[in-house]
C-alpha cells in the first residue's frame, strides 16, 4: 500500500475507533478522501507534502467541475481533518489547510411560483378528464387551496371530505387538529374525483384514505405525489425543478400575504406552532411591511385563494 493509502486508511481507522464514526460516514469520507489524494497523485503530490496551492487548486478543479459550493465545503471539512490527523500524528509539520477558506454558500433564494404558473398548472390538471387527471386536479387544488403539508394530504381519511363543506379538518404534527377552508373549484375537484376514486382501490379491497393506492402503504406516498407534479410541470412549461409539494405550500402562504391576508393568520393555517417558524422571503417581508392597517383576516380564515375560485 501506497503512504497516502496508508495514511489514509489510518485517519479512517482513528475515526472508527475514537469517534465512533458510523459505516456510511466512513465511506464518506473514504471517497473524498479518494477523491482528493487521486487529484495530488496526478500532479506528483501526496497528503504529507501536498501545500495550500494544491488545495486550492483542487477546489478550483470541483467548482469547474460544476460542483455546488456546498458539497465543495463538505469534502474540504474532511481534509482539514485529514490534515489536522497529519500533523497531530507528526507526519507533517504544518496544517495546509489552515489558511484556506471554505467555498462561499450563497443563500439561495426560495424556489417562488408565481400565480399565473399555478393557475396554468391548475388548468392543465382540469383539462385531463381521466382518473388520473382528475385525481392529480383534486390534489392541486386541495393544496393549493390550503397550504398542507403533503404527509397531511395524501394521508388525509374519506371522511374529511364525507360532506360538501366550506372546511375540512387536517391532523398536523403532534396529532394537532386545525380547521382550513377549501374554495369552490377544490370543492369540485374532490366531489369529481370521488366518482372515479374506487379506479385506485385494489379489486376486492377497501380503503378509509382519500387516496388510496395498491402499495403497502395503503395510500399514495408524498414521493409519488412528487413526481406527478414534475410530471404536471412538464406539461404546463414549467421547470420541473422550481415544482414540489413544499414549493406549492410556499406559494399558498406567499399569494395570500400579497392579497392582504394576516400573517398570523396564515402561519395558522400552515400549522405552524410559533409564528417564527413561519419562513418569509424578503419579497414577502416587503409585502407585509406595505400593507394597509385595513380590514384583516377574521379568526384565522384567509381571503379567498388566488386562482382558486370561491
Amino acid at each position: 500500500m501506497s503512504r497516502s493509502g496508508l495514511d489514509s486508511e489510518n485517519f479512517l481507522e482513528m475515526l472508527s475507533a475514537e469517534r465512533g464514526a458510523a459505516a456510511n460516514t466512513l465511506d464518506s469520507y473514504r471517497r473524498d478522501l479518494d477523491g482528493y489524494l487521486g487529484h495530488l497523485a496526478a500532479r506528483g503530490r501526496t497528503g504529507r507534502d501536498a501545500g495550500a496551492a494544491d488545495i486550492r487548486g483542487w477546489l478550483e478543479a470541483m467548482s469547474k467541475a460544476g460542483m455546488a459550493a456546498s458539497t465543495a465545503a463538505r469534502r474540504l471539512s474532511a481534509i482539514r481533518q485529514f490534515h489536522r490527523f497529519l500533523y497531530t500524528e507528526g507526519r507533517r509539520t504544518d496544517d495546509p489547510t489552515a489558511t484556506i477558506d471554505s467555498p462561499r454558500q450563497g443563500r439561495g433564494l426560495p424556489k417562488v411560483l408565481s400565480e399565473d404558473e399555478v393557475s396554468l398548472m391548475l388548468e392543465v390538471a382540469r383539462g385531463d378528464e381521466t382518473p388520473a387527471g382528475l385525481r392529480m386536479s383534486a390534489l392541486l387544488e386541495m393544496l393549493y387551496a390550503t397550504g398542507m403539508r403533503v404527509s397531511e394530504l395524501v394521508q388525509l381519511p374519506l371522511s374529511a371530505v364525507a360532506r360538501d363543506q366550506d372546511f375540512i379538518v387536517v391532523r398536523g404534527k403532534a396529532a394537532k387538529e386545525r380547521l382550513v377552508p377549501l374554495t369552490r373549484k377544490a370543492r369540485e375537484a374532490i366531489a369529481a374525483y370521488k366518482a372515479v376514486r374506487p379506479h385506485f382501490i385494489p379489486k376486492g379491497a377497501e380503503s378509509k384514505r382519500l387516496f388510496p393506492s395498491s402499495g403497502k402503504e395503503g395510500h399514495l406516498t408524498r414521493q409519488r405525489f412528487g413526481q406527478m407534479l414534475k410530471e404536471l410541470a412538464v406539461l404546463s412549461g414549467i421547470s420541473p425543478g422550481k415544482v414540489s409539494p413544499h414549493v406549492l405550500r410556499h406559494a399558498f402562504a406567499s399569494h395570500l400575504l400579497a392579497h392582504g391576508a394576516d400573517l398570523r393568520a396564515v402561519q395558522q393555517l400552515l400549522g405552524h406552532a410559533d409564528i417564527s417558524t413561519t419562513q418569509i422571503s424578503p419579497v414577502e417581508r416587503m409585502v407585509l411591511r406595505s400593507l394597509p392597517d385595513g380590514p384583516r383576516v377574521p379568526r384565522a380564515v384567509p381571503v379567498a385563494s388566488p386562482g382558486g375560485g370561491g
